[in-house]
């Protein structure tokens, strides 16, 4: 019998650009469910894909395939509107080529997760994928995870988060951009039309929860099936700690949803057939072990 081991293919280009390349982390399990990561820092240099190796390592090691992706950074030529976003579908899309290439990946179960300003894209990208259809995705996301996303870019913007970030990723403010707006910022495009996971902190200081309570609320209010869990005294930096309660949080819930009964089926509208729960707005006390 053949044994596989864990193993990582860096670099990957999906582009011919700077900036357009992931590294690919592979269990040692054959055609393994993918997990996307999304790193934050607010769509600026320096912040990379760097961000989210442990967090890649540590979900490699209980099973999952992990696409650690890179994309069109603020500091960066063409970064911004709509060049950041289109990196996050395209490089989501090369995973249909990998898997013609000979990787062996079960893209009937494909998650995206972001942490803050990749959270946002996590969650811009969830919808894109699930309304574009000229051409049609030959990668479907099953589930999105928010880990404190900036999910909500004109509140932010009015919130001063990051400073003055949110103007730079649209090119001028909201208020002056508004149809970008409406089609960059995630509570705009509800309903995703996709299973969704939101993690924040009720410590965090950088991202404020509130755009997470409103965000969600107003996705239960459009029809989507979302689950906000409150983590008690987390920060912003803590979803980065494979060893943190955020992220025992999070792979426990990837776990479950990613090995879930009927995950492939869905309904004719495109969403999945699980059965639709009000959100779980709920604080997690737990200090679960990983």
């Amino acid at each position: 019998m053949v044994t596989r081991s864990r193993s990582v293919m860096p670099a990957i280009r999906y582009g011919p650009v700077v900036g357009q390349e992931a590294d690919l982390h592979l269990p040692a399990a054959s055609r393994p469910p993918v997990v996307c990561l999304l790193h934050g820092g607010f769509w600026r240099t320096p912040y990379g894909r760097d961000q989210m190796a442990d967090i890649a390592d540590d979900l490699s090691s209980r099973g999952f395939a992990v696409w650690n992706l890179e994309y069109r950074r603020l500091g960066t030529p063409g970064a911004g509107w709509p060049a950041t976003m289109d990196d996050v579908a395209a490089g989501i899309e090369h995973l249909a080529q990998l898997s013609l290439e000979g990787v062996h990946l079960d893209l009937d179960r494909v998650a995206v997760v972001g942490h803050s300003a990749g959270g946002h894209l996590a969650l811009w990208v969830a919808a894109r994928n699930q309304t574009r259809s000229e051409p049609s995705p030959r990668v479907r996301i099953r589930a999105t995870v928010g880990l404190a996303p900036i999910a909500d870019l004109a509140r932010a913007y009015d919130s001063k988060v990051g400073g003055g970030v949110v103007a730079e990723l649209l090119g001028g403010p909201p208020s002056e951009y508004a149809e970008r707006c409406r089609d960059a910022s995630p509570i705009e495009m509800l309903p995703l039309r996709v299973r969704q996971l939101i993690l924040h902190g009720t410590a965090d200081d950088v991202v404020p929860i509130d755009l997470s309570r409103r965000y969600s609320r107003a996705a239960e209010a459009a029809g989507d099936v979302i689950e906000l869990i409150e983590l008690s005294g987390t920060g912003h930096m803590e979803f980065l700690d494979p060893g943190s309660v955020a992220h025992t949080t999070l792979h426990r819930w990837l776990s479950a949803f990613l090995s879930a009964p009927g995950l492939r089926t869905a309904t004719s509208d495109g969403r999945l057939s699980f059965k639709k729960t009000r959100m779980d707005r709920r604080r997690s006390d737990t200090h679960a072990s990983s």
